[in-house]
């Protein structure tokens, strides 16, 4: 019994020697990957920022400290509606000056359109009456004199004394109508309607300048940016609010210069938000970039883009990830990206040719995320090489293992 135990130890000892053996022996294992013919979606994928489609921006008409801010970031508004209101103890004391000018010269222009001051005028229409009554009587006496000197019953002398009388009420009357007819010359009236022009102008600017205190949104929409703060100086022409239309946004979405070249209008692009995970919104390229410009280290061009938000939730300004689908291959011939490897200039891959590696050169098309489009150098069904610890040379043995 204990030989065979020995015997069985020993059995065991020379199997596991044997496979040791065996796999030391054995080429080296390499991960591969199969070559396919399938659809390709070349996708790129980079960085964006949010931008309302159509916006009006807020500004101070005036300077003045911000004594309200009656609105929050993100508030729907109507157009109209109040957003800031300045300090305006001045521009209320302007209204009321101005007021009261215009009263006074509308009361000073109705006093000569109904023909003079009241108490003047009502003093020579009493001398008027006055003298008419005057004249009236004398002039009978006159014609009663006139008789009695026919008659020769009174001198001559009275007779020269009532017409006298006569002639000098006459100039008299005439006197007072005329100085009525001269209360109101036109070139008074003409400066009496200057002057209520010129206070109602002033009245008009007083109250634009109060007006100017009450900040009100010049359109309907979300607003999205609101730099205004409540005791606050406000310069004149200062930004106080941005007011837009955000169900569909305008988003710029920074492409790397190489790839522009992929880049048309009308091609699908997707919107993910890192604040909003497991939300997308779709939209299109709307224009291509006119010109390439810095991004930190990166050349960019911003490509315009339309996404529609009909729910509003994705706001102006943020930071977004973007997919624009590039290209569309359908039958394409496809390796996984990380098979591509570059020797010197060449670009290709390492190719399992009869358990040996073999450097083969390719040709490139469309790529999405995680495959390249094969152009020349490969078929439907080889083996590529995938990433690994150990280095790849040309003819070096290989057991392949498939994923």
């Amino acid at each position: 019994m204990k030989r065979w135990l020995i015997l069985v130890s020993l059995l065991i000892v020379a199997a596991v020697a044997a496979w040791l053996g065996a796999r030391r022996s054995a080429p080296p294992e390499v991960p591969f990957g199969k070559v396919k013919r399938e659809t390709l979606v070349s996708v790129l994928a980079t960085n964006g920022r949010t931008e309302p489609l159509d916006w009006s921006p807020v500004h101070a008409m005036r300077p003045g400290r911000i004594a309200k801010v009656a609105v929050e970031q993100g508030q729907q508004v109507p157009a109209g509606a109040v957003l800031v209101v300045l300090g305006n103890e001045d521009a209320e004391s302007a209204v009321a000056s101005s007021q009261a000018r215009v009263e006074q010269a509308q009361a000073e222009l109705a006093i000569l359109t109904g023909g003079g001051r009241a108490a003047e005028l009502a003093q020579i229409e009493s001398n008027i009456q006055r003298l008419t009554a005057e004249r009236d009587a004398a002039a009978k006496t006159l014609a009663s004199t006139e008789r009695l000197v026919r008659k020769q019953a009174a001198p001559a002398v009275e007779l020269e004394a009532a017409q006298g009388r006569l002639a000098t009420l006459e100039i008299q009357l005439s006197s007072e109508k005329k100085r009525r007819e001269a209360m109101v010359m036109q070139a008074d009236m003409r400066a009496a309607r200057a002057k209520v022009a010129e206070a109602e102008s002033g009245l008009a600017q007083a109250k634009k300048r109060l007006e100017e205190v009450v900040v009100r949104s010049p359109r309907a929409g979300i607003v999205y940016d609101l730099p205004a703060r409540a005791g606050a100086w406000a310069n004149e022409g200062e930004l106080l609010a941005k007011v837009g239309e955000t169900s569909q946004l305008k988003v710029v979405v920074h492409v790397d210069e190489p790839d522009l070249g992929k880049i048309r209008e009308g091609q699908p692009v997707s919107i993910t938000w890192d604040a909003m995970s497991g939300k997308e919104w779709s939209g299109v390229v709307r224009r291509a970039p006119s010109q390439v410009v810095a991004l930190g280290t990166r050349m960019v061009g911003e490509v315009d883009t339309l996404v529609q938000n009909p729910g509003r939730d994705l706001p102006p300004g943020a930071n977004i990830n973007a997919r624009i689908r590039a290209q569309v291959v359908e039958g394409a011939v496809t390796i996984p990206k990380s098979a591509l490897r570059r020797v010197g200039t060449e670009l290709g891959v390492y190719v399992l040719k009869g358990g040996t590696l073999e450097w083969r050169k390719v040709v490139i098309g469309a790529s999405s995320e995680a495959l390249a489009e094969i152009r020349e150098g490969l078929k439907e069904g080889d083996s590529v090489a995938l990433p690994t610890e150990m280095e790849l040379r040309p003819a070096i043995p290989v057991t392949p293992i498939y994923p």
